[in-house]
């Protein structure tokens, strides 16, 4: 076994943001009146979605800051009806976040994995999200009890990719360059990010995309195959 720590990514690697995600946007298209803009929730879906991963690529690059992101990703969409306040856009994003927080859907085989892998490894969450609701996803998803660092962007004041935020998490869990491997679904914010900081990488990549310019030292197309190689 030559790895001691793992550093595993949160959002669409244990927890399904897909699915948690789409369930709170439908709830704030109900209960905001949006259907006088877009006649069904997938209209105001397939507008909401290609925006907020740009915005999302933007934020890990360090182009725009945090509060840039929660208010544009929720501005574009109605912007053209009229709407361009951003104190109203922060009010349905800060209900938007809360309810994320109440949301429970896991990835398959995320429990029996981590069940797998506690006894065998320190583990180390390391991602993007928010810190006023990555903790509270984290407790209610009872994953919390898996891992000894959660380790997030905004205490490292620098985002994955950036090689900054793999020294920072390597530091802060005592965690050595050579005996630590990333798991992770993005390919840019964790499986580049890490590679460039010389860190082993598992890449869960159930959609079978292919990899661009080199290949990760691991690729999985489910979790629970992370027990072949760990």
């Amino acid at each position: 076994m030559i790895y001691k720590s793992l550093f595993i990514d949160l959002d669409d690697t244990l927890w399904d943001i897909h699915l948690n995600g789409k369930e709170c946007l439908e709830e704030i298209y109900n209960d905001y009146g949006y259907s006088k803009y877009y006649p069904t929730f997938n209209e105001y879906y397939n507008v909401y979605m290609p925006s907020n991963n740009l915005l999302w690529g933007l934020y890990r690059q360090g182009s725009i800051n945090k509060e840039e992101l929660i208010v544009e990703r929720f501005l574009i969409p109605v912007r053209e009806f009229g709407i361009d306040d951003p104190e109203y856009a922060k009010k349905i994003s800060d209900d938007f976040l809360e309810r994320t927080t109440r949301k429970t859907k896991l990835i398959d085989g995320t429990i029996e994995l981590l069940e797998y892998l506690k006894p065998r490894y320190r583990m180390h969450i390391l991602s993007n999200g928010f810190r006023e609701v990555q903790f509270k996803k984290i407790e209610n998803s009872g994953l919390r009890p898996y891992f000894d660092k959660i380790i997030l962007s905004e205490d490292a004041n620098i985002n994955k990719p950036h090689a900054g935020m793999f020294t920072y998490a390597l530091k802060n869990t005592n965690s050595k360059r050579d005996k630590t491997i990333m798991i992770g679904d993005s390919w840019e914010a964790d499986i580049v990010g890490a590679r460039n900081s010389r860190i082993d990488q598992i890449w869960f990549n159930p959609s079978q995309n292919k990899p661009v310019e080199f290949e990760p030292t691991y690729t999985v197309d489910s979790l629970l195959k992370i027990k072949d190689i760990l």
